[in-house]
């Protein structure tokens, strides 16, 4: 595939991590216009978005490091362009590391968890189209004609363009949902279920790491998706306001 884009005075440009800092510019720009219509001042937006830029990659390489202790060496945990990245792990150190800023600020974290939220599936579709140009986290093998020799040899499921896919439908549904009266706090849990919900679905096509069965025929991912799904619904229709 196409791992490395081109070179600048010598120094490599990955293609996973340049779509990463376009998620993460999308992402910010998105919020930030959310932001300036309620009245919430830019560099709030910017620090909250820069700590879950951070806390999100390490969250999700530790997970992914603690999963799988024989393949991956602690001696390589900083190299997130080889791929390997839990996104179970790195939203849940997000919030905690969200959680903490709001309460030394002094803000509503329900209120900006809505903020913050719908412009992360924005942001997981564009790094996706990273993990497809960098051949990671691909899927099983397939006849279809639109299958991807990442390889070279075998055709498979181009998995990462349909979560690319999947996540802008789930970016729409969310920004339709963010008109709804609700409680604060609807729409992070809105997310969590349709998120939980697309994991589940698409690692009957996947492999890898996280397509390896771990307990109840489950994988690692799907045993937390489904765990996410149910606490993700419960809030939803709690905090969900009658019309």
């Amino acid at each position: 595939m196409y791992s490395t884009l081109f070179t600048v005075f010598g120094i490599p440009i990955r293609s996973y991590g340049l779509m990463l800092a376009v998620a993460f510019i999308a992402g910010m720009l998105r919020t930030a216009k959310k932001a300036r219509q309620k009245n919430i001042p830019q560099d709030t937006v910017y620090d909250i978005t820069c700590l879950c830029l951070v806390s999100g990659v390490l969250g999700s390489r530790l997970l992914y490091v603690l999963l799988n202790r024989d393949t991956e060496p602690w001696s390589d945990f900083f190299k997130v362009w080889q791929g390997g990245l839990s996104f179970h792990g790195g939203l849940i150190l997000a919030l905690v590391c969200g959680y903490i800023y709001c309460r030394v600020k002094k803000l509503s974290f329900p209120e900006m968890c809505d903020l913050f939220i719908p412009a992360l599936p924005l942001g997981y579709a564009v790094a996706r189209i990273g993990c497809f140009l960098n051949g990671c986290c691909g899927g099983c093998p397939t006849n279809l004609p639109w299958g991807v020799r990442f390889d070279g040899v075998t055709p498979c499921h181009p998995t990462q363009i349909y979560a690319a896919l999947i996540n802008l439908i789930i970016f729409w549904v969310m920004t339709r949902l963010e008109k709804l009266p609700a409680k604060p706090g609807f729409l992070i849990a809105a997310y969590c279920a349709m998120y939980a919900l697309y994991r589940f679905l698409i690692e009957f096509l996947r492999e890898g790491y996280s397509a390896e069965m771990w307990r109840f025929g489950l994988t690692q991912a799907q045993g937390f998706s489904v765990l996410m799904f149910a606490i993700g619904l419960i809030f939803a229709l709690r905090l969900r306001k009658a019309p």
